[in-house]
Parts: structure tokens; C-alpha cells; sequence
């Protein structure tokens, strides 16, 4: 639900997360990839944009038959 999907991921936690580096993190938000707010000086994310990121980026792993 919204109420329970606040934006409460940080960059620091989000790039660890994702195994990336904080400057690719500022590249995708740049370019659209991941959505964000800046609330002060702080990037906050929402879990589901994360997961949502992730699932773009899925690929069925591909196995050729004989």
C-alpha cells in the first residue's frame, strides 16, 4: 500500500543494495531509471521503485536445446 511504501531508502543503503556505486546511483536518477525525492539534502527512495528497477532489468536466463 502507499501508506506502507514511504520513501525511506537512503543512497548510501540503496547502492549497496543494488552493488553500484552512489554515482551511478546519481546517474540514474539523472536519466530516469530509478525515481526519487530530495527532501533537504537527503535522496530518499521508495522500496518499490527499488524492486521495480530491479524487475525492469530481469532477464529469463536463456538455454539452447540440442
Amino acid at each position: 500500500s502507499a501508506a506502507s511504501d514511504v520513501y525511506k531508502r537512503q543512497d548510501k543503503e540503496v547502492s549497496h543494495l543494488l552493488k553500484v556505486s552512489r554515482r551511478t546511483l546519481q546517474d540514474y536518477r539523472s536519466n530516469g531509471i530509478l525515481p526519487y525525492i530530495q527532501v533537504g539534502g537527503k535522496i530518499l527512495y521508495r522500496a518499490s521503485d527499488i524492486e521495480r528497477t530491479l524487475m525492469d532489468g530481469y532477464r529469463e536466463a536463456y538455454r539452447s536445446r540440442k
